[in-house]
């Protein structure tokens, strides 16, 4: 059985190459952070990895958690992975010193969380919602709040949560019920229920920091009279101890498709009197202070993709070096041969370690813009906005589709629980849903990040205008050539749809909309595209300066697989955004 190694020289390759880690270092507040003290970092997190969280992933998927009587006992391991998680510093990485973090790069954290993500995502899910509640708390909290609670956040001493969804408050959040009223002294108490709690309930950790949606009294409805309140687990004291236990339960778990090792919980608040909460900001503002959590939640959903698509690419390449079944066609020879030596095993294969390596580029060039806008660069920030909803939406339909060909590759056994290759696809599953669906996503895209722009069509403007300048630089390079042609095809498609979706939005928005998830997966394949392309030409630049580095071959290979198997898919995807809508309202309600 193959076991999770992160793939650390693809991935300072990325940060130091094409991200610019050392620009991005010499950043106001990055002072600290190095390219040698990020790849000690590299090497120290896929030990961790490797080491501790893989050999519990398979545990918690087969054994899962327990609930009694609200209480939730994790799957053997995870407790003292965690607790070791926490002592050695891993949760506290691109926090604010102040309370204290250790202030890297979010590029770096990147990198690292894909380690997580890579080797047991079940496990990697708290962390990750803790990280969204101490920015949520860091951007929109009082002082009071942030000094009692983001130290043992930080530190991982206290885990977080983000409880939006409600039994009738799915995607539609203008319909939550919850309730919040005013004690007097400061505080609130909080009654309600929420489903979809990631890591709700759990015995890793000594608090559970709540942050909750729940309207006041005389709130207005919808969107504008909803609230986001602290909620605590057990209740804080003035000098930090924990003192008693707050009016919450986790009522039950959810029994899930995948993703066992991380409990999902229905959190019931106020069963008695009401849970005492702290509100966050300003009343009735709770929705943008929330979206602070969620964005951040997003890009990191986004990486679950990368993560998971690298461990079933790792397993299925083990698998495909091991077994020895058929003969090779055009193989003379009576010799017996792996099925790696298969022409569509070696599809499959080449298939998925493209497509990952595209993925990775994506998330981390991201990330590398995050850090910028953090320093002041607004073009930056924009480049952000326009690409998260692709990072998260395209990231993790690849994730889904690529477990599901690394599955393909064990053929009938990988059907079979035992071999491990199902647990991949069943956990990459619940990435297109949770934090946001793809049609969330690309609704994002099409509308507020494109269309209702305050200069309709400006930030992706600026990217084609980007990718354009790239792509004729690389046509004059005789082995960047293919690539070239490839991506100046996909940047005719998708500027024609973007230009489409600009003309036609206000008067025909469910036409836009309608296509509005091909449009996302153009934009991943294309900006995906440009970065392989990218990855190419540093790949060549090498080659010349006489580098005999196999990997520098091996990342001109998958570049040139990417052009050749997947940029031709842009072309499609814009012709199903500019003249599908017709063909998707052709058939009347009654006749479904």
């Amino acid at each position: 059985m193959s076991t999770y190694i992160a793939p650390i020289r693809d991935m300072q390759f990325v940060l130091n190459e094409v991200a610019g880690l050392e620009e991005i270092c010499a950043l106001p507040g990055n002072e600290e952070c190095s390219v040698d003290l990020v790849e000690s970092i590299l090497d120290e997190a896929s030990k961790f990895a490797t080491g501790v969280l893989d050999p519990i992933n398979s545990v918690g998927d087969r054994v899962g958690h327990v609930c009694k009587d609200g209480v939730v006992t994790t799957a053997p391991g995870f407790k003292e992975a965690y607790k070791l998680f926490a002592e050695t510093g891993w949760n506290s990485m691109p926090f604010d010193p102040e309370y204290g973090g250790q202030g890297l790069p979010a590029v770096v954290s990147m990198a690292v969380n894909e380690m997580w993500k890579g080797a047991n995502m079940a496990f990697g899910l708290c962390p990750m919602l803790t990280g969204g509640a101490i920015e949520a708390i860091a951007h929109h909290a009082s002082d009071e709040l942030k000094q009692k609670y983001l130290p043992k956040m930080i530190e991982g001493t206290w885990t977080g949560t983000m409880n939006l969804t409600e039994p009738n408050a799915g995607s539609d959040l203008a319909a939550i019920s919850s309730k919040a009223k005013a004690v007097g002294d400061g505080s609130y108490l909080v009654s309600g229920t929420k489903i979809f709690i990631t890591w709700g309930e759990h015995d890793v950790a000594e608090n559970i920091i709540h942050l909750v949606l729940a309207r006041l009294p005389d709130a207005p409805p919808g969107l504008k009279g909803i609230s986001l309140f602290l909620v605590p687990k057990f209740l804080v004291n003035d000098d930090g101890s924990l003192g008693k236990r707050n009016d919450l339960i986790c009522a039950s778990i959810e029994h899930k498709l995948g993703i066992h090792g991380s409990p999902t919980a229905v959190m019931s608040y106020g069963e008695n009197e009401g849970a005492v909460g702290y509100l966050i900001g300003d009343e009735n503002k709770g929705i943008g202070y929330m979206f602070t959590m969620m964005n951040h939640a997003r890009v990191n959903v986004g990486l679950e993709g990368v993560g998971i698509a690298e461990r079933a690419y790792q397993h299925a390449l083990w698998y495909a070096r091991e077994r020895v079944q058929g003969k090779i066609i055009g193989d003379k020879s009576d010799e017996k041969k792996t099925i790696l030596h298969h022409p569509d095993v070696r599809r499959m294969l080449m298939d998925v370690k493209s497509r990952t390596e595209a993925m990775r580029t994506l998330a981390y060039y991201a990330a590398a813009n995050i850090d910028r806008a953090h320093a002041g660069d607004a073009a930056a920030q924009s480049r952000v906005d326009l690409l998260t909803p692709v990072v998260k939406g395209w990231s993790t339909e690849q994730g889904v589709e690529l477990s599901s060909t690394a599955l393909q590759v064990f053929g009938g056994v990988g059907f079979v629980e035992e071999t491990g290759a199902a647990q991949y696809y069943r956990d990459s599953r619940i990435t297109t849903i949770y934090e946001g669906t793809t049609a969330i996503q690309a609704n994002d895209l099409v509308g507020r990040k494109l269309a209702r722009e305050k200069v309709p069509g400006a930030a992706m403007k600026a990217l084609i205008a980007e990718m354009t300048a790239d792509a004729e630089v690389f046509a004059g390079n005789a082995q960047l050539g293919g690539i070239a042609t490839h991506l100046k095809n996909g940047i005719k498609s998708l500027s024609t749809a973007a230009d489409w979706i600009v003309a036609n939005y206000e008067a025909n928005p469910q036409a836009v909309h309608a296509g509005s998830v091909p449009f996302l997966k153009l934009t991943g394949i294309v900006v995906g595209g440009w970065l392989m392309a990218k990855s190419a030409a540093i790949a060549v630049r090498h080659i010349a300066a006489g580098s005999s580095d196999d990997f520098y071959k091996s990342k001109l290979a998958t570049a040139n697989y990417f052009a050749a198997h997947q940029l031709p898919f842009a072309a499609a995807y814009s012709a199903e955004m500019t003249g599908g809508a017709d063909s998707v309202f052709a058939l009347p309600e009654s006749l479904f």
